[in-house]
């Protein structure tokens, strides 16, 4: 089982893990990713933009976890995205991982998370609290992750 979303509404955690933890799982790993104050220069980041290319952005992402449940014989996988104005502390990317024992589990999730950061078109803006606004650049450390799983093969 794989379920993909790509949404503007918050996730319930809580729900998103009942739905994978009846399918006889031995482990269940999770990754939330939240809107991190800051922003790379240390200024007052406010908020978060993500933009998304509909459709792409599913194929994508559906690409990833297919992908993470054949590599480590996964009982499923769920990966949630949200887009829109996301503020600072707010979560932005669930993704988790059922298999018949902890370390599958822990490491499709860590596979995952690494490609979602450089597989899936999203668009990120940050709005810094003097009205800046800037593009969230790639950055060579997610790159290199990817290249990590890439070589683990």
């Amino acid at each position: 089982m794989i379920r993909i979303a790509v949404q503007e509404a918050p996730f319930d955690t809580g729900a998103e893990i009942a739905a994978l933890a009846g399918m006889g799982a031995g482990g269940l790993a999770s990754f939330i990713g939240i809107v991190r104050g800051g922003g790379e220069a240390g200024d007052a980041l406010r908020a978060l933009v993500l933009e998304h290319y509909p459709g792409m952005t599913e194929r994508a992402i559906a690409g990833v976890a297919e992908t993470a449940l054949q590599r480590f014989a996964l009982l499923g996988c769920t990966v949630i995205h949200r887009i829109g104005r996301l503020p600072v502390g707010a979560p932005i990317v669930l993704v988790l991982a059922a298999s018949r024992h902890r370390q599958a589990a822990l490491d499709a999730t860590g596979f995952m998370i690494d490609w979602l950061k450089t597989a899936a078109p999203f668009w990120k803006q940050e709005i810094f609290a003097d009205g800046r606004t800037a593009w969230v650049e790639a950055r060579p450390a997610d790159d290199e992750a990817t290249a990590r799983w890439a070589r683990a093969g």
